[in-house]
């Protein structure tokens, strides 16, 4: 019998944070995120996206041992700007039992139910900046601490559940990085740095931090991406968080911004890059810092001991993206990642209406549509 309990206190949050280094500790591909950002992630008086969700977490228990965990998160500023009556599920793991799995999901669409909703989808965070999708190709590559991995049961166990159907794909890439800016794209990039008077910048700390070019470039990522599935806009005490977590600690020669000299070198359009975690987080315990978790992940911050970079974030301006100016940003990176020695790229999930790598779920009114590489892409309306 299965037995689920919710999330009241710290030391029930610790037990669910913990389960899944657990379940995950002896998969090779599989990466541990960070302890203390999961924990900061999930607390309502550390995360500011609570100003616009409310959320409730839950446990699995079968014969005295936890067996999963699930998250169940009402985002009312993108259910808003969607017109929809969506409970997000999240943080969603669990043992290779189909009991366990539906008792779990559907605890987290009574809940969601008990409020008023009318469709459960996910895996989805509380942002866009959260993990989201579920892995259903790809199970031999080593992750990152940008993405959830899962192991190849997980697919099924919706499948048996019922009533899902696939909402969104995703893709993610991983690229061999030229030992050149190729040619092609060094013209084209050249012309039009010439016939729009735009061109790169790089940013100092001083800027980013005290100057506003932080927030701005967040601000800038709202506009970029307030079209795409979901997307909930990040407000000022969600930007200010982000500012404060990653810009201040990333390496300024792996961020890129465009200017438009014509509008007094307005920033137009950005891309962020960060080293690979992965393998030093694979090196520390449970994702924790101390004793000793700090090492392998300060020589890949500060020395870049790893061949391969991240490319987490890249915006323009919608009316800059039809003038080719992301071929700025792609010269310039290609030159700073190759400077540092990264022989590959890995590209965060991007959406794909086929060869699926990730995949959002969602059910609405009993309709079943589980991953496939022939459906296309399209945000699910209620019917």
């Amino acid at each position: 019998m299965i037995k689920i309990k919710e999330v009241r206190n710290l030391n029930d949050l610790r037990k669910f944070v913990q389960f899944y280094y657990d379940l995950y500790r002896d998969c090779k591909q599989a990466v541990p995120f960070l302890y203390g950002d999961e924990m900061k992630t999930l607390r309502k008086d550390r995360n500011p996206s609570f100003e616009c969700c409310d959320a409730c977490y839950f446990m699995a228990f079968k014969s005295g041992r936890m067996v999963g965990r699930i998250a169940a998160i009402i985002n009312h500023r993108a259910n808003e700007k969607w017109h929809s009556k969506v409970v997000r599920f999240a943080w969603f793991d669990f043992i290779d039992d189909e009991e366990v799995s539906a008792a779990l999901l559907h605890v987290a669409e009574q809940w969601g139910r008990e409020r008023g909703m009318t469709e459960i989808a996910g895996p989805l965070g509380f942002t866009d900046m959260d993990r989201e999708g579920m892995l259903i190709e790809g199970y031999n590559h080593l992750s990152t601490m940008y993405i959830n991995y899962n192991f190849p049961y997980y697919p099924r166990h919706i499948e048996q559940y019922g009533g899902f159907r696939k909402d969104n794909d995703y893709l993610e890439y991983r690229i061999k990085i030229p030992e050149v800016v190729p040619p092609k794209m060094q013209k084209v990039a050249e012309m039009i740095a010439s016939r729009y008077h735009l061109r790169t910048h790089k940013f100092t700390r001083e800027e980013l931090v005290r100057g506003g070019m932080g927030r701005e470039l967040f601000e800038i990522l709202n506009a970029t991406y307030k079209d795409l599935y979901g997307f909930s806009e990040l407000s000022d005490r969600q930007i200010s968080g982000l500012v404060n977590e990653y810009i201040k600690k990333a390496d300024l020669n792996l961020i890129t911004a465009v200017v438009d000299e014509e509008r007094d070198n307005k920033m137009i359009g950005f891309g962020i890059s960060f080293p690979s975690f992965s393998k030093a987080l694979q090196k520390t315990r449970d994702g924790r810092l101390f004793p000793f978790g700090w090492w392998p992940l300060l020589r890949v911050l500060k020395w870049h001991k790893t061949d391969t970079v991240d490319l987490l974030l890249i915006g323009v301006l919608p009316e800059y993206r039809r003038k080719g100016a992301n071929a700025l940003i792609f010269k310039d990176l290609i030159q700073c990642v190759h400077s540092y020695g990264f022989k590959w790229a890995e590209a965060m999930p991007q959406m794909e209406t086929s060869n699926i790598d990730y995949t959002t779920l969602c059910k609405v009114n009993g309709n079943i549509l589980m991953p496939n590489n022939t459906v296309d892409t399209a945000a699910i309306e209620r019917k």
